[in-house]
């Protein structure tokens, strides 16, 4: 059993990626650019900076571009994002249990207002975002951070996320990663592998 559970934020506690994807294709729409927005997804799910590079090279988007996106992106992303299914309540399972969530994102100060939005924010100990200035993960500053802060036994924690870059960010620091993915995916980087949260029951 864990005693200490650190999630990714976008793509693994809340489903932002659809969101985030719709308003950069209709920002490209307007430029005249046509974008599936699963390929959308799939740059966005890198890293944000990853995406904007990628279609900087591709479409030549420019600093206006980049700006209306952000702009547009915190207009419409407080009424959109939701949790995934199944969070509320594996969340409050741990917190009742007197174990410890914590949240690790390179997003900034939207993802506390966001789980305050839906009541999730008193479900944890502590909150690692973009305002920190850790070095980006894969990087393990962050987790060693939390690890000093809250006198974590390393073998006692466990990393959530959909991306390569949080498992291995985990590993770097010394502790277990889980992958959440909605695909039928494997991943080396990872000691555990969920579709639902559900699943988490049995490992967490």
């Amino acid at each position: 059993m864990y005693k200490h559970i650190i999630w990714d934020f976008d793509g693994t506690l809340f489903d932002t990626y659809p969101v985030m994807a719709k308003i950069f294709q209709e920002l490209l729409q307007e430029r005249g650019r046509e974008e599936p927005v699963e390929n959308i997804v799939k740059q966005l799910k890198v890293s944000m900076s990853a995406a904007l590079n990628y279609y900087e090279k591709k479409y030549q988007i420019d600093e206006e571009f980049k700006a209306s996106y952000q702009a547009r992106r915190r207009e419409v992303e407080a009424d959109s994002s939701k949790p995934f299914a199944g969070i509320t309540e594996v969340c409050k399972y741990i917190h009742s249990t007197d174990r410890k969530n914590y949240l690790y994102t390179h997003r900034g100060e939207s993802s506390i207002r966001l789980l305050e939005k839906f009541g999730l924010d008193g479900y944890f100990s502590d909150f690692i975002t973009s305002q920190n200035g850790f070095e980006r993960k894969p990087s393990p500053a962050a987790i060693r951070h939390l690890i000093k802060k809250h006198g974590i036994v390393p073998t006692e924690a466990i990393m959530i996320g959909d991306r390569d870059l949080d498992l291995i960010a985990a590993k770097n620091a010394g502790i277990s990663a889980c992958y959440y993915t909605e695909l039928e995916d494997t991943n080396p980087h990872a000691e555990y592998i969920i579709k639902d949260f559900q699943q988490l029951y049995t490992i967490v």
